[in-house]
């Protein structure tokens, strides 16, 4: 994989993502990068990220929608990515049904140069899997079709559960709305959690979501006048430098341990300590990323208690230790921010 924001076009160059658009993709998955990336900047406001859309062949694409549209460039705009981000399309025909890439398809695949890291959105992933990039890999993709997937794809370890997987150079998201948290999930990693911030916050949407895909899957709907978890997650997170037991949360919504479990996974989607856990992570990344705290200031702040307690669970969630994330985005925060692997997924 390329560098972080460091496209091929030369160091420092803007990181370069081709997206490509196959006929009958959804328009609102085609302009998820082209928002996400397009509004990423560094501290003086210069873009990190060059969006560029091509197809099998220059000339218009079909969409699901009614209307067309048209790509200026062709399949070889994918031997000058850094990323190739290939979004949902609803006319794959033998991609979907076999399992196969069609000539064509293959022909176009075969510019991606080694090392280009791959993303995909929804179905998309069957683009992917198709090529082979996705073998003995973890994947994912909308619920409906996880199934589906995984007969047709078994050498795929397909999660039907998570929002997104980051397997390092190849990552994939589950249905439509999931490309945005994996589109800001890239940011984070590349540049940090401000600029990531930043791009969510100008673009209207959470910076993360909790959960997975379990919250969207079809269910009876609840009975309205049932109490919500909504203000004991407000509560713990004006608290979360300080020890939190299941039951002080608990006892915020006047319930019971038990029920106040079974409530919180269905709004959330993941238990109430594996969303402790991962607001207490998001915490750290700002302290981290903003201020020239201590690092055993820092876990004790965000309600690790320990530096050894931190550092354990940034390595789990992050892939790097503390001081390893601070040395890499400490200083590539933009100004006029403030606080804000998997995402979804079980910790």
């Amino acid at each position: 994989m390329s560098g972080r924001g460091e496209g091929r076009t030369g160091a420092g160059a803007p990181h370069r993502v081709v997206v490509l658009a196959l006929a009958g993709l959804l328009p609102f998955e085609l302009g998820i990068p082209h928002r996400i990336f397009g509004k990423a900047v560094d501290g003086e406001g210069r873009p990190l990220y060059t969006t560029v859309t091509c197809g099998l062949a220059a000339g218009p694409v079909r969409t699901d929608a009614d209307f067309d549209i048209r790509v200026e460039h062709g399949p070889e705009a994918l031997a000058t990515a850094d990323t190739v981000l290939v979004p949902a399309s609803y006319e794959l025909g033998p991609v979907h049904r076999e399992g196969r890439l069609t000539p064509e398809l293959a022909a176009a695949l075969a510019h991606i140069r080694p090392g280009t890291r791959l993303v995909s959105i929804c179905v998309g992933g069957y683009v992917l899997a198709a090529a082979g990039f996705l073998d003995g890999r973890p994947a994912t993709t909308h619920w409906s079709s996880a199934e589906h997937f995984q007969r047709l794809f078994p050498a795929v370890r397909v999660d039907p559960d998570v929002l997104f997987i980051d397997d390092g150079d190849v990552l994939t998201s589950a249905g439509v709305a999931a490309g945005i948290d994996l589109c800001l999930h890239i940011v984070r990693r590349d540049h940090g959690a401000a600029v990531a911030n930043a791009v969510a916050r100008r673009t209207v949407v959470p910076p993360h979501r909790d959960g997975g895909q379990a919250q969207f899957i079809d269910r009876p709907v609840p009975d309205e006048r049932l109490a919500t978890t909504a203000a004991a997650r407000a509560w713990a997170l004006d608290r979360l430098h300080q020890p939190l037991q299941l039951r002080d949360l608990a006892g915020q919504e006047a319930m019971s341990v038990r029920t106040f479990t079974r409530r919180f996974r269905e709004e959330v989607g993941v238990s109430p300590g594996q969303w402790l856990t991962r607001q207490r992570v998001e915490r750290a990344r700002h302290l981290l990323e903003s201020t020239d705290l201590p690092v055993d200031q820092v876990a004790r702040d965000a309600g690790f208690g320990t530096a050894q307690s931190m550092r354990a669970h940034l390595l789990a969630v992050l892939g790097v230790p503390p001081t390893v994330y601070r040395r890499t985005f400490r200083a590539r925060a933009p100004l006029d921010v403030g606080p804000g692997a998997r995402q979804g997924a079980r910790p």
